[in-house]
């Protein structure tokens, strides 16, 4: 409605997405290189370990996102039954996600990724280990994307397949990548997305 006012969580996306943007950044350089430390002392191919930590940055924002979308459900349920203005019943559902993000049980989110990582057929693990040696990774990862659906637009990971062709707006090509491959060996970190369009490239590995 025209009367409406902005909601806070409006007014302040743009500096709520320069901060996420900032920490997606910290995640690949810091805590993207701990959990490689900690794989490499039980993993010796490296392929694998990048590829377990590329699907554990998809299960992440998945798992995150769903349960994003199940808390807003929980909102505006309870929100809609005294909700007069002046801002619409959908800001003020945001606004109260973003005040209130410390609600969001990213615990759940993380038991989720370490269950669904165990049972993924394309990573293999020592059995008597489990993903939840980074755990750390994951719970950071959930905890942005978590963060990342408050935007508006929202942002997302980037879809990818082994054997895509290798775009360069979507990535970066690995320092041991084969630089006339054509296609995508594997993928070392997801590109960020907003509305469709690569904000933030990620990492994959070309090989002939």
């Amino acid at each position: 409605c025209l009367s409406c006012s902005p909601g806070r969580a409006r007014r302040t996306n743009a500096s709520r997405r320069a901060l996420l943007l900032a920490r997606f950044s910290d995640i690949y350089t810091r805590e993207r290189l701990d959990a490689e430390t900690i794989l490499r002392t039980y993993i010796s191919d490296m392929e694998m370990v990048q590829r377990i930590i590329y699907i554990a940055a998809v299960e992440s924002f998945r798992a995150a996102k769903m349960a994003y979308m199940q808390f807003k459900v929980r909102v505006r349920e309870t929100l809609s039954l005294g909700h007069s203005g002046p801002e619409s019943l959908e800001d003020t559902v945001l606004d109260y996600i973003v005040r209130h993000e410390d609600l969001y049980d990213v615990q759940a989110s993380v038991n989720e990724v370490i269950h669904s990582m165990n049972v993924n057929p394309k990573i293999s693990f020592p059995p008597e280990i489990d993903f939840i040696v980074i755990s750390t990774l994951i719970r950071e990862l959930c905890r942005v994307a978590f963060s990342m659906q408050t935007l508006i637009p929202p942002l997302d990971l980037a879809f990818g397949t082994d054997g895509e062709l290798f775009c360069e707006t979507k990535y970066h090509r690995s320092f041991d990548s084969d630089f006339t491959a054509a296609l995508v060996s594997y993928h070392v970190w997801p590109a960020l997305m907003e509305d469709d369009v690569v904000i933030v490239k990620g990492e994959a590995v070309t090989k002939i």
